[in-house]
């Protein structure tokens, strides 16, 4: 079994991290043993905060967005274990007064929707309801007007807002608030001193800021975190070796070290098994986590954005191992990339698929019906056909706008194959698809950076 060297893969950080303009970050490597040993390595790089120049330590916490969702779907599955909730059971059964703007959406929405995110629901409606205890009750109030993007459970769309109804259910059958219910039972067992979900709790720490442009002139953001509306979509704030030691939980099916069982092996395998197909090549979602086939290997993790801050999550099953990554500005996915297709074709043989490849030849593809205007609530889309190529235009409306550097996005689109076209975005360092998918009952979509969107016009 070839060792984790500590030394080279700091090294490795320090390089890939400043040359993709990246401000500070946060490298871990898990690795449970035959013997039931481990080894964790930890490396950090750059400074939490430009402006005040606060060095990054492997102990500072990170925002790790969107892999927060994980955090709750396990708790979720607690819940299903224990007899409280079902998978299959409508969300208007466990909220009182739960009432969306379409009785498809209100009769049809399950755990199980929100889980994989095929609820139908527009999903990214980021309303901050306030810092009370009650935010995610008056969360629930606001829903009755957010749009519906397609019928319940037609297709699989990236839903934050799922995860705050989520949230939710959680507090109604625990009787705490969703802050305190994560704490007391999973934090807590688990032994995570050093997570948090709450911004006053960060000043206990040496917590990160984010920052909208990377190095070489970083730009500080002027909000530091979602809304506690949103708290259950991505708020949950932690150090890289409390990242680590949760992935432990999955890796271990259902285990905490001490031995306490947590979450069911049957439901821990139902979060990890195949539930939906996702329009990205290698990839599919099980209930609250993505699954990445990496050349035969299946691979289970999550992703997280906020503002001015990106995570990365991958668990290889099968080889024992995790890797998480936390950074805090700059360009973060050409150091995923790197680091991550390093460490596990060093460690256990694994070979990260290659990115998006743009044809040198574009396709005989016509864009003439997809082209129009697509409209949710957070986002305009423009698709138009121009003599130069066919143009994507994406505007951000809404809270989302509020804290976007640069709310709009546009680039030139290459046809790869009949529904499918891809573009570099610069914004991303890399070559993203972007779908063109058409239901039975006749309405068009175009799919991107995860997303659904419904054409308008």
């Amino acid at each position: 079994m070839r060792q984790i060297d500590a030394e080279h893969w700091q090294q490795r950080l320090d390089t890939v991290a400043r040359e993709a303009g990246v401000v500070g970050a946060v490298l871990g490597i898990l690795r449970l043993n035959d013997d039931g040993s481990d080894e964790m390595m930890r490396a950090a790089t750059g400074v939490l905060n430009w402006s005040t120049g606060r060095n990054t330590t492997v102990d500072s916490l990170f925002q790790v967005g969107s892999i927060t969702k994980t955090y709750v779907a396990t708790v979720i599955m607690q819940l299903v274990d224990e007899g409280k909730i079902a998978l299959d059971q409508a969300i208007k059964d466990i909220v009182p007064g739960f009432r969306m703007i379409s009785d498809d959406l209100t009769d049809n929405m399950t755990i199980r929707h929100c889980l994989n995110h095929t609820s139908g629901l527009d999903g990214d409606v980021f309303i901050d309801t306030g810092r009370g205890d009650d935010a995610l009750d008056k969360y629930m109030t606001v829903l009755g007007n957010a749009v519906q993007t397609f019928p319940v459970g037609a297709m699989w769309s990236y839903c934050n807002t799922g995860f705050s109804i989520l949230g939710r259910v959680i507090e109604v059958v625990t009787g705490q608030v969703w802050d305190a219910a994560m704490r007391e039972r999973l934090f807590a067992p688990l032994g995570l001193t050093h997570t948090i979900t709450l911004p006053e709790d960060a000043l206990l720490f040496d917590t990160a800021v984010g920052h909208l442009a990377g190095l070489p002139e970083p730009i500080v953001t002027h909000q530091w975190g979602l809304a506690r509306s949103n708290g259950p979509a991505g708020a949950i704030t932690a150090s890289i070796g409390d990242l680590l030691s949760y992935s432990r939980l999955h890796l271990m099916d259902d285990l905490t070290p001490s031995g306490e069982q947590l979450v069911s092996a049957e439901s821990m395998q139902a979060m990890h098994a195949y539930s939906v197909d996702v329009p990205e090549k290698g990839s599919s979602w099980g209930l609250g986590i993505e699954r990445f086939d990496w050349g035969g290997a299946q691979l289970i993790g999550h992703d997280g954005a906020t503002i001015g801050q990106n995570a990365y999550l991958r668990l290889y099953p099968e080889g024992n191992l995790a890797v998480g990554l936390l950074t805090n500005g700059g360009c973060a996915n050409p150091l995923y990339y790197t680091l991550f297709r390093e460490i596990f074709a060093e460690l256990c043989d694994v070979i990260i698929p290659p990115e998006l490849e743009l044809p040198e030849q574009a396709a005989d593809v016509d864009i003439t019906p997809w082209v129009g205007t697509y409209e949710r609530d957070e986002a305009r889309i423009e698709i138009v056909d121009e003599p130069e190529g066919p143009l994507f235009r994406r505007i951000e409306k809404g809270e989302l706008a509020e804290v976007e550097e640069n709310p709009v996005l546009e680039f030139r689109l290459t046809p790869i194959r009949d529904g499918l076209f891809g573009a570099y975005v610069d914004e991303r360092k890399k070559n993203m698809p972007v779908w063109f998918m058409k239901l039975p009952n006749g309405d068009r979509y175009v799919h991107f950076s995860s997303r659904a969107t419904r054409k308008a016009i």
